[in-house]
């Protein structure tokens, strides 16, 4: 009869053991993630971390796929309701309000060749995503681009989160608002 709640504690910490990594990846990287540091940072027995993942390979895995769960539902709630360019739109500013706000990871910084490797991955599936939010002509190179202008955000830090906006409608063809 306890099972919902035994299952909401499992998710519970499942969650905290990601969220843990994520600040354990941003001091350390992937090469020196430490298990033992990841169950300290989530405040979790080393026994209960391998529990939920079994060896560091199915932690980094599962961290992505938290990742991108994360990205995809800041993605849907910024652009629930809307439509057409103003969908689009909402789907921009979230992408430079994300990347501004990111505590994470800058793994660039620290590991950058394991996060080359992972963006070759990555973009096109961030590319197929931002496309189906295109209409009109040259949808898939208007998502390519901004795709890429995104990702050169991302390793070259950028201070200006306007210019960053600017340059991510001007690649998928919105005009500037006044």
């Amino acid at each position: 009869m306890n099972e919902p709640l035994h299952d909401f504690e499992d998710t519970s910490t499942r969650h905290r053991i990601l969220a843990a990594t994520a600040e354990v990846l941003a001091r350390s990287g992937q090469t020196k993630l430490s298990l033992s540091e990841v169950a300290l940072q989530a405040g979790v027995s080393r026994p209960t971390l391998y529990r939920w993942f079994a060896s560091k390979g199915e932690l980094l895995d599962a961290f992505g796929t938290y990742e991108r769960d994360l990205f995809d539902n800041g993605i849907s709630k910024a652009t629930a309701g809307l439509r057409g360019t103003e969908k689009l739109d909402a789907a921009l500013r979230f992408i430079v309000d994300y990347q501004h706000s990111y505590s994470g990871v800058r793994l660039v910084d620290i590991e950058p060749e394991v996060v080359i490797a992972q963006l070759g991955r990555i973009v096109p599936v961030m590319r197929a995503r931002l496309q189906r939010l295109l209409s009109g002509p040259n949808g898939a190179v208007k998502a390519a681009t901004a795709i890429r202008v995104a990702i050169s955000h991302y390793i070259v830090r950028s201070d200006d989160d306007d210019q960053f906006l600017a340059q991510l409608r001007h690649a998928t063809g919105i005009k500037a608002n006044g």
